[in-house]
C-alpha cells in the first residue's frame, strides 16, 4: 500500500521540479532584463554614450504623442536641456525569446519636466532587441498611453 502512495507522490514531485525549472528565465532573457534596466538608467541620467551603445543604427521609437524618432533624433531629444527625467520605472516586464530576437512588453512610468512643464506618463511599452554579432541591440520601441 505504501508503494502505491509513494509512486504518485514521487511523480508529482519530479513533475513540479521540471515546472519550476521551466519557469526560470533563460540566460538571454536575463540579459535582456539587465539591458532594459541599463537602458532606463542611461535615459534618466542622460548618458547618451551608453544609450547609443545599446541601440542599433536603424533604431526607431514611437512616442506617446505619436512622434517617431530614429537613433539620432531620440538621442538629441534625450540630451536637450529642456528635458529633465526624474523617474523611470518598468513594471510587469514580460520577455519573449524568439531565437536572436527578444520582445519585451510591460508597463512604463516616467515623471519629469519638458520645456518647463511637469509630466507624468503611465504607458504600455514594447521593445524589440536583436542579437547581431553576439551583441544585443535595441531595434525598436513603442510607448503608448493605455485606453481607460
Amino acid at each position: 500500500m505504501r508503494a502505491r502512495t509513494c509512486v504518485p507522490l514521487l511523480v508529482c514531485l519530479l513533475g513540479s521540479c521540471g515546472l519550476a525549472q521551466s519557469a526560470q528565465e533563460s540566460p538571454d532573457a536575463a540579459t535582456i532584463r539587465v539591458l532594459e534596466t541599463k537602458w532606463a538608467d542611461s535615459y534618466k541620467n542622460r548618458q547618451v554614450d551608453v544609450l547609443s551603445s545599446l541601440m542599433s543604427d536603424d533604431y526607431v521609437i514611437t512616442m506617446e504623442d505619436g512622434s517617431v524618432y530614429g537613433k539620432v533624433g531620440f538621442i538629441s531629444h534625450t540630451a536637450a536641456p529642456s528635458e529633465k527625467v526624474d523617474l523611470v520605472e518598468f513594471g510587469d516586464l514580460k520577455i519573449r525569446m524568439h531565437g536572436d530576437a527578444a520582445v519585451v512588453t510591460g508597463s512604463y512610468h516616467e515623471q519629469g519636466e519638458s520645456a518647463g512643464k511637469p509630466y507624468d506618463y503611465h504607458d504600455r511599452m514594447t521593445d524589440l532587441w536583436m542579437k547581431t554579432d553576439g551583441k544585443w541591440k535595441l531595434v525598436a520601441s513603442h510607448y503608448s498611453i493605455p485606453a481607460h
